[in-house]
């Protein structure tokens, strides 16, 4: 079940981080696989963007965390090839989460 504030929470997070404002438009339930395991599984809410300089979507979703300080964090990835999709944008996330580790 989504926390009845989720979609405002990512909502400030993509003003915050993007500069514009976001609609809401759809939820896209996205699993994705390596080498036959599931590495993450949920749903991508997809959010129609005005006022951003160079794209009208956004891809956003959260998870919860380890950390005490940070117990949720964000994800907000701008449709802006070659992320087309909201699978596109979790494969994204992935690849910048391993490389930030």
């Amino acid at each position: 079940m989504i926390h009845p504030d989720y979609i405002s929470e990512l909502r400030d997070a993509i003003r915050k981080l993007h500069g514009a404002e976001p609609t809401q438009v759809e939820s896209v339930l996205v699993k994705e696989t390596f080498h036959g395991q599931t590495v993450w599984e949920g749903i991508v809410e997809v959010f129609e963007l005005q006022g951003h300089p160079k794209t009208n979507k956004v891809y956003a979703w959260s998870h919860d965390t380890d950390d005490p300080d940070i117990p949720r964090k964000h994800v907000t990835v701008l449709h802006i090839a070659p992320v087309l999709s909201p699978a596109m944008a979790v494969r994204a996330a992935i690849r910048e989460e391993f490389r930030g580790k």
